[in-house]
């Protein structure tokens, strides 16, 4: 398909039937064709800039968006720090419990060994002297095993508390990064804010200046590829890689906006992308036979 500027540009398009030269010779460009492409390549140059706007736009939305994420992110990690440091200060408090019942039944087992003991100057059988002794035993190596769960406690509540003091540094040093992520966050809000105002300006400026025809199907193909623009380079579309016929190759170098027969993509040539021609001298150094030295052109 086609698009054209004008009736003028209508009229140059449809004179475009010269013979074009075969594909790696030389292409001269005839002058209607130099015509064509000064009056297509601001417009063409208009597509291209609003491309370029519309996807830095998308960028800095994109950007935008993130910037609270980057918030959640930081709550979540204090909150977890701060889930982690309660658990640890719930466990320290359960191990305090848990030593002051210790020492309670300890002292308990060690007041009933002492009780039983004064009770052997008065039994009259070695039957009550052997229930007696019995209890004794008993509640020694009940004070004996709770007083070692007791040390264990004393263990495990150092160990937590390291724990708890690391924790508390975390949560301390999370607290101070979400504030900084927060005052990060709005800094570069404003930051966007004010490109992306830029960004709307420039874009209505530009879509001002083109063609309703262009820009309706600009903004399709952008909506559905995600660009609506593609350059035309080594005969080659940019957008999908695939190969451009020879003659819409020709056109595209005359100043002609074609649609890619593949991805649909406006196809525009870019005359700055042409190589330089090599030079007459390094043409000729490249055409010439080697030298040979005097001696040897003399045999």
């Amino acid at each position: 398909m086609i698009l054209s500027l004008s009736s003028d540009a209508c009229t140059a398009v449809s004179d475009a039937s010269t013979p074009r030269p075969p594909l790696g010779q030389t292409f001269k460009r005839p002058l209607h064709a130099v015509d064509l492409l000064q009056q297509m390549q601001p417009h063409i140059d208009n597509l291209v800039k609003l491309q370029r706007v519309d996807l830095e736009r998308a960028r800095v939305n994109a950007a935008i968006k993130a910037l609270p994420a980057e918030v959640t992110q930081a709550k979540a990690e204090l909150s977890a720090a701060e889930r982690k440091a309660a658990e640890t200060s719930d466990a320290l408090s359960k191990e305090e419990s848990l030593r002051t019942r210790l020492e309670r039944e300890i002292a308990g087992h060690r007041q009933k060994a002492a009780r039983f003991r004064k009770q052997l100057d008065d039994v009259k059988t070695p039957e009550q002297a052997q229930a007696i002794e019995h209890e004794i035993q008993f509640s020694s190596t009940e004070a004996d095993r709770l007083e070692n769960e007791e040390f264990a406690s004393l263990e495990r509540t150092e160990s937590l508390e390291t724990a708890l003091s690391a924790a508390r540094s975390q949560v301390e040093m999370l607290a101070g990064a979400l504030e900084k992520t927060r005052e990060r966050g709005n800094r570069r809000q404003q930051e966007f804010s004010a490109d992306l105002a830029k960004l709307n300006g420039d874009r209505e400026a530009l879509r001002l200046a083109i063609e309703p025809e262009w820009l309706t199907k600009f903004d399709r193909l952008s909506a559905s590829r995600g660009t609506g623009l593609a350059r035309a380079q080594n005969q080659q579309c940019d957008g999908c890689r695939m190969g451009v016929r020879p003659q819409m190759w020709n056109q595209l170098r005359e100043g002609e906006l074609l649609s890619c027969d593949s991805c649909g993509r406006l196809l525009y040539w870019d005359p700055d992308m042409t190589p330089a021609p090599k030079s007459p001298q390094a043409e000729d150094d490249s055409g010439s036979k080697p030298r040979l030295p005097k001696s040897q052109a003399g045999d």
